[in-house]
């Protein structure tokens, strides 16, 4: 049952006079205690804010002399007191809750500054189960939640970041806080409480292996509000999740303006995309438009992988992202500088590298410290009227699938490795995706339409148009490995790839007319394997 409202109207203006500091992230919190104290608030905490306040020379008394209770089990109780959450949960202006005060000698909080045992660090860090759970607040989300519950009266900070707008406020106001600002500090706060506790959730989920547990919450910290989002009138915003995986959320960005929503998409598909590729094999490079590859290519130097990968399409690659799998050196920064490119990201990249993309202020260097590993396990979402739906990533790889040789003739050694090449690009390309490569570079790719033929015969007309373009005597597509991200439904759509000249596919297999496309591809001399792994990407 709803419990009934008094309906007395909360106060403009709050005048601060005690405040209870308790911090786990002390950046700060002497400068703004100091503040305080210097307006003459009276200053409680905890702990190690405690010793840190005082070492500072301030005054502070000890929560536990208000409580008159020490604090026990290794301080996981200390807080959890009607001395504290009285203070701050006690309407002012109610008769019978003052009464309550006077009765157990109980005096107002009017400000909680509260931020939380760093459990997501903990986390990230791969801390063991005892560690991690030792690190879930408990006496912090309950002052933080009693805090804002009472906004009408008391203010709750939960960040840094808050401080200097509440020290403003307080001077602005002679000591006291608007009513406005205290409701954006609550909705701050429970927002803070309800991401930490997302976190926990989805941290117990996956150490059970719970895969898809009955309540799902998700939660994020504002990283970048964005001019806008995919298209002018729509508006955006990134958030992280504290997630160290290599990638765009958690690179360092070395110039340039703010990465702009489409720029974050593309990056990270780039990324993705390039991190299939290990660095230990060969270099690689993958450049991305619209979220789709226009050319991706391995080498024996990261410049000629670039070069190879432009040469499949370079005039979709123009304003494209480019990602690379090893760091960036300064021969391959001089000739990605040569078109416009919108962002380039890296592992790593020397300094004369930087030097170089310097030069283009509109061009924005990212580096990581790392490639993701393809292998890891993690969630997409994607959302629907009234809901989104939840999937593990793709980890697909060729080399842990058994491969089926199907037709009469079986690839050759140079075959089968474009063929793997051509099955790890097909993932990250948009559905229904058709992906020729020949001797380690793309060679023609088909993207995002309605029918696979459609998809085959626009990779063969880009094979086309790049040959015409670089002056080769011939499309890359003659003697070129193709790969199906699903099965071919008709053999129409293999004898497409045949025509532009490929010798050897690799697809799911799985339709009621295998035998159909396998008689297809036998009559034509074609080498065929299925992975009865199907990687749609929609």
């Amino acid at each position: 049952m709803a419990v009934a409202s008094k309906k007395i109207p909360a106060p403009d203006l709050v005048e601060i006079r005690t405040a209870l500091l308790s911090v786990s992230d002390k950046s700060g919190i002497v400068e703004f205690a100091s503040a305080l104290a210097a307006r003459g608030v009276r200053l409680l905490s905890t702990g190690g804010t405690h010793k840190a306040l005082t070492e500072a020379g301030l005054q502070v008394t000890d929560v536990s002399a208000v409580t008159g209770f020490p604090e026990i089990m290794d301080g996981r109780v200390k807080t959890l007191h009607p001395k504290v959450h009285g203070g701050l949960l006690a309407i002012r202006d109610d008769e019978e809750h003052q009464a309550a005060m006077r009765e157990h000698g109980i005096d107002s909080i009017d400000l909680a500054v509260i931020n939380l045992y760093p459990f997501e660090d903990v986390r990230a860090a791969g801390g063991d189960y005892p560690t991690t759970v030792e690190n879930i607040d408990i006496g912090g989300p309950a002052m933080i939640r009693a805090a804002a519950k009472n906004h009408a009266y008391v203010a709750v900070a939960t960040d840094p970041e808050d401080y200097g707008a509440i020290t403003e406020a307080l001077e602005a106001g002679n000591g006291t806080l608007p009513y406005a600002l205290r409701q954006q500090l609550a909705a701050r706060a429970y927002a803070r409480t309800a991401a930490y506790d997302a976190a926990i959730s989805g941290w117990f989920a996956e150490a059970l292996a719970i895969e898809n547990p009955r309540h799902l919450t998700l939660g994020g910290t504002l990283r970048q509000e964005m001019r806008y989002g995919e298209n002018p009138h729509q508006s955006a915003a990134f958030y992280v999740t504290g997630d160290k995986r290599p990638g765009v959320a958690n690179a360092v960005q070395h110039q340039g303006k703010q990465l702009s929503y489409n720029n974050i998409n593309d990056t990270d598909a780039a990324f993705e995309l390039v991190a299939e590729f290990s660095p230990d094999i060969s270099p690689a490079c993958a450049i991305i438009k619209h979220a789709n590859p226009c050319g991706v290519a391995r080498a024996e130097t990261l410049l000629e992988a670039y070069r190879r990968a432009l040469s499949c399409d370079n005039q979709s690659a123009f304003g494209g992202i480019v990602a690379l799998n090893q760091t960036l050196d300064s021969q391959t920064a001089s000739e990605i500088v040569k078109l416009f490119t919108e962002v380039i990201i890296a592992p790593d990249a020397d300094e004369e590298a930087k030097a170089i993309i310097a030069a283009k202020k509109n061009l924005r260097l990212l580096t990581t410290g790392g490639l993701p590993d393809p292998r890891a396990k993690g969630l997409n979402f994607k959302t629907v009227a009234g809901g989104f739906l939840v999937q593990g990533r793709d980890t697909a790889m060729i080399d842990e699938i058994e491969l089926k040789v199907v037709t009469e003739r079986a690839p050759s050694e140079r075959e089968l490795e474009d063929l793997k090449m051509a099955f790890a690009i097909a993932k990250h390309v948009k559905s229904n995706a058709i992906v020729y490569v020949k001797d380690g570079q793309t060679a023609g790719i088909g993207a995002g339409q309605m029918s696979r033929i459609d998809s085959a015969r626009i990779a063969a007309l880009k094979a086309e148009d790049a040959a015409q373009a670089a002056g080769w005597p011939e499309p890359m597509t003659r003697g070129s490995a193709v790969a199906s991200e699903a099965f071919f439904p008709f053999a129409d759509g293999l004898l497409s790839a045949v025509a532009a000249g490929a010798t050897a596919v690799i697809q799911p297999g799985g339709s009621i007319r295998d035998q159909e496309v396998i008689d297809a591809a036998n009559a034509n001399g074609v080498a065929m394997v299925f992975t009865g792994t199907r990687t749609f990407r929609h």
